[in-house]
């Protein structure tokens, strides 16, 4: 299945074939619109010029330039310095603890437990990231060992649309975008009731 998260056919044919950038999509998923965030990666590497992203590049890239890549126009994320040092960051784990290779954080791996494990120690992937991409990666790219939607939490059921797990094309982009409106709602009400 094709990739369909950013909503733009070469910013998501750049995700379906560099592991890389699906994982550096996922760190940019926050407070900040989903597609624009999976799109980002295609705007990093439009940037340095690359037709996909390097960890051991990204992790020697000179910070203050990679801001400068975040910037823009268009910003690659709506906090350009603290999100291009978490991307550093993050590539610098992979390099540190994969070798440079992504894929290596879920390929052969045997357990949904180790994946969300593993997931979670990276550097800006906290709980709730890790089971999202957990899902993401076992509805969407075939990794599923045993236990992955356990390990997903609620991210990992059939049927649902409560994140980039579920997204598969335009309509399913809008019913998740509800589902998060709506809880957004509930606990602004449970907030002001309480």
């Amino acid at each position: 299945m094709a990739l369909c998260l950013a909503q733009d056919a070469e910013a998501d044919a750049l995700l379906d074939r560099d592991p890389l950038a699906l994982l550096i999509g996922m760190l940019l998923d926050q407070q900040f619109p989903m597609e624009r965030a999976f799109a980002g990666p295609g705007l990093i590497a439009q940037r340095l010029g690359v037709t996909e992203l390097d960890a051991h590049a990204l992790a020697a890239h000179d910070p203050e330039a990679l801001v400068e890549v975040f910037r823009g126009p268009p910003a690659v994320h709506r906090y350009p310095g603290s999100m291009a040092a978490r991307v550093q960051a993050l590539a610098a784990a992979v390099v540190e603890q994969y070798d440079g290779d992504a894929s290596a954080i879920w390929r052969d791996v045997d357990e949904g437990r180790e994946l969300f494990r593993r997931l979670a120690a990276l550097p800006g992937f906290g709980t709730q990231k890790a089971q999202i991409f957990t899902a993401l990666l076992g509805k969407q790219r075939g990794v599923t060992p045993s236990g992955w939607r356990e390990a997903a939490g609620g991210y990992g059921e059939d049927g649902v649309h409560r994140s980039v797990a579920d997204v598969v094309d335009a309509g399913s982009l809008v019913r998740v975008r509800e589902y998060k409106q709506a809880k957004k709602a509930a606990a602004k009400a449970a907030k002001a009731g309480g």
